[in-house]
């Protein structure tokens, strides 16, 4: 097969310089960071899709990213139009693609999901009603044939933990920007972190925002959102364990975040969506309170009904730990992903004024779910079943 490239192609350098504006390309490749900078020079193009003699997909830890696609896919030719109801959810199976994709196909959306290939089949999606396709970012050759026939593009993907942050995060994602640009995508949903501009030292935030960067600079009409916390993330963090007399883990830092239900995330998402007005904006989601761990593990005490077992691990430790990290190649990812903890238990707040979102997403912010009601709700049910279960229990002991 003959290889589609894309003559003014996005193809990231070995380098992401967050705040510098224009570094030297030595200087760059010097730095082992990212980079969104633009390389418009045809000759650097790899094929997509390789002929029998080209070589294969460049895997250097200095982030070439492999991926170009045809520019004749940009203008799709007349006769081949695309519904504005056809979305591709990528990340599908996670806490906050699962809402996305529930959300769409209740409000008439056709929803095709992009999931890897994994053991355990997605079936719970296609009992949804939404389509099934796999494929892999961190393999780009399997990412256009998710794409016919898509309007829009939710991005909701993140990499595994076992993952190097950037195989999937940096490298998959503008792969897939790539591709979405070349194929004629019309609209690029993406989620990031709030405040991961003022974070650089970090990589994950690192990467948040200079994929932020790349897809302003790819000229794919596209919304970014900047998101705080998931309110998802504490029922196995704080609940299950207080709930299983098992220890909680905490800091001792007063940082406060905003967590959000991601069934309101997604019916902000959709409204935004439909939006014109939005488009190229940044938005920022906030729930509608900033708590801190402790705050937290008491509201679920409280709803429990029983004591928390806390262990509280100082900010010290984390850094200490982070820095030894450092000195292994095996245990580099997990510096990363230590760097990130390190913020979360800074004294920072995750957390924005809805105000001017909510009006120019016609939203009111008495319809967003509380901490206090969400985590209310799910004890209210998790206490009627155990109660069940020990009521079934004792039935059984007389009968026997």
């Amino acid at each position: 097969m003959a290889a589609l490239r894309l003559p003014t192609q996005l193809v990231t350098r070995g380098t992401l310089n967050h705040h510098n504006s224009s570094p030297s390309s030595a200087t760059a490749a010097s730095s082992g960071r990212l980079s969104w900078r633009r390389s418009l020079t045809p000759e650097n193009s790899i094929p997509l899709f390789p002929s029998s003699s080209s070589s294969s997909l460049n895997r250097e830890r200095s982030i070439v990213v492999p991926v170009t696609c045809s520019a004749a896919a940009v203008n799709l030719a007349p006769g081949t139009p695309v519904r504005p109801t056809s979305i591709l959810v990528v990340g599908a199976t996670g806490t906050l693609g699962r809402q996305i994709v529930r959300r769409a196909l209740d409000e008439g959306y056709d929803v095709r999901c992009l999931v890897r290939p994994r053991p355990a089949p997605a079936d719970f999606l296609r009992d949804w009603g939404a389509t099934v396709v796999n494929a892999d970012l961190s393999k780009p050759e399997t990412i256009p044939a998710t794409l016919v026939g898509i309007h829009t593009v939710i991005d909701c993907a993140t990499g595994r933990p076992e993952e190097p942050i950037k195989t999937v995060d940096w490298e998959g994602k503008v792969a897939l920007i790539q591709c979405a640009k070349a194929m004629g995508i019309q609209k690029y949903v993406f989620y990031s972190i709030h405040n991961c501009d003022k974070h650089p030292e970090v990589p994950l935030m690192e990467i948040k925002y200079c994929t932020e960067k790349f897809l302003q600079e790819s000229g794919l009409n596209h919304i970014t959102i900047r998101l705080c916390g998931f309110m998802q993330g504490l029922i196995g963090q704080y609940a299950v364990p207080i709930l299983e007399e098992k220890s909680v883990w905490g800091t001792d830092a007063p940082t406060r975040i905003a967590y959000m239900d991601t069934q309101d995330i997604a019916r902000l998402t959709l409204i935004a969506l439909r939006n014109e007005k939005i488009n190229g904006k940044l938005l920022t989601f906030a729930g509608p309170r900033a708590w801190t761990t402790q705050e937290v593990i008491t509201l679920c005490e409280r709803l429990a009904g029983q004591d928390a077992n806390v262990t509280t691990v100082p900010v010290s430790v984390l850094r200490v730990t982070r820095q030894i990290t450092r000195f292994f190649q095996w245990t580099n990812d997990v510096a990363d992903r230590l760097a990130f903890s390190e913020v979360l238990s800074s004294d920072t707040v995750f957390s924005v004024p809805m105000t001017e979102t909510n009006s120019l997403l016609g939203v009111d912010q008495k319809d967003m779910v509380t901490l206090e009601k969400y985590l209310q709700d799910y004890f209210s049910n998790i206490l009627k079943k155990l109660k069940g279960l020990k009521a079934q229990s004792k039935q059984s002991d007389i009968y026997f």
